[in-house]
């Protein structure tokens, strides 16, 4: 039909078989929030190929999305990257990422382009002067940059496919297999986003059940002494011990991604630190209990368009001191988590 057609770069194409590159290389949170960037480029164009490049450890997030054709993982490589990419062809770019890295390879395409606009000021106003300023969800953002292709939000929120294989496997796990359980996501890539030890076992004692924990080879260690406590030790050195009812089923580092993110699936809630597992529950229409430390909800982190609610220290004026977290308390007390109260 004639209505296929549009000019694009100056080239009449048919625009439901064009070719899409979306560029995306992290996090994970980052990769989930842009997961309905695909999905309404495939309503727009339906006949269109999208891939996507991201880095290898998030590849997973996208190789089971039923509206991305093509996973390219990208490596340190930007100028093989970028050989191979223009290989392909593109008709369009979608940079959700607008770092060096993507503005190089998007320009070296010399392909039409929509680029994700960054908050940068209002978030910086936000984190050194307390300036609180309305900022867009990052998810809106991402999807505020195809306004240029009449593209705006359908209102269905996040997506994330799961794997059969993953989902079989962690059905059968122990603590697992009866659905009578919560999900408590163990970690986060910054120091200032996680609870300390004795905090994560305060919040396990209050939850007092099954509990499943989460998280990566990095939360191993803290995650054993969780378990300890409760299902071996009868330590006093960690206080807040209200009873021993609560029973550890310990996976942290002993899964993939869509390992994890399918306990999740199963889970009646997810407490989550503001961390990329967070937006896996959302996407997964969890009920969420989100922790905030040195970060803020404001910032336009929170789970996208799913039930949550948040747990935070709202007395301090210090807070939030970042955006993305940090390797320690810049004011030295560290008290937006050690003062965190569990009701």
């Amino acid at each position: 039909m004639l209505s296929d057609f549009k000019l694009l770069n100056g080239i009449k194409i048919n625009s439901n078989k064009m070719k899409i590159l979306i560029i995306r290389f992290s996090s994970l949170g980052d990769i989930v929030l842009s997961t309905p960037v695909p999905r309404l480029l495939k309503k727009k164009f339906p006949k269109s190929e999208i891939h996507i490049i991201t880095k290898k450890d998030y590849s997973s997030i996208y190789n089971y999305n039923i509206n991305v054709d093509k996973v390219i993982e990208f490596k340190d490589n930007l100028f093989e990257v970028t050989s191979n990419l223009k290989k392909e062809n593109y008709n369009l770019i979608i940079d959700l990422h607008n770092n060096l890295r993507s503005n190089f390879i998007k320009f070296s395409l010399k392909k039409r382009f929509y680029t994700y606009k960054k908050q940068f000021i209002k978030r910086w106003l936000f984190t050194n002067f307390k300036i609180q300023l309305k900022i867009n969800h990052i998810t809106k953002s991402y999807i505020d940059s195809l306004s240029g292709l009449g593209i705006y939000d359908d209102k269905e929120g996040l997506d994330f496919y799961l794997d059969d294989n993953s989902f079989k496997k962690v059905k059968s796990l122990p603590g697992i297999n009866n659905n009578n359980f919560t999900a408590v996501v163990v970690g986060a890539k910054h120091f200032t986003k996680r609870l300390p030890l004795n905090k994560l076992i305060e919040l396990c004692d209050k939850i007092n059940g099954p509990i499943a924990l989460i998280g990566g080879k990095g939360e191993i260690a803290v995650s054993k002494e969780i378990e300890s406590f409760f299902n071996y030790s009868s330590s006093s050195e960690v206080p807040n011990k209200l009873n021993k009812k609560t029973k550890i089923f310990n996976y942290c580092g002993k899964l993939s991604i869509l390992e994890s993110a399918s306990i999740l699936k199963l889970s009646k809630n997810v407490y989550t630190h503001d961390t990329g597992f967070m937006h896996i529950a959302a996407a997964l229409n969890k009920n969420i209990i989100s922790i905030f430390g040195s970060t803020h909800p404001n910032l336009g982190f929170y789970p996208y368009k799913a039930s949550f609610s948040i747990i935070q220290n709202n007395k301090l004026e210090c807070r939030p001191c970042t955006k993305i977290g940090l390797s320690k308390c810049p004011a030295g007390h560290f008290k937006c988590m050690i003062d965190i109260k569990f009701e």
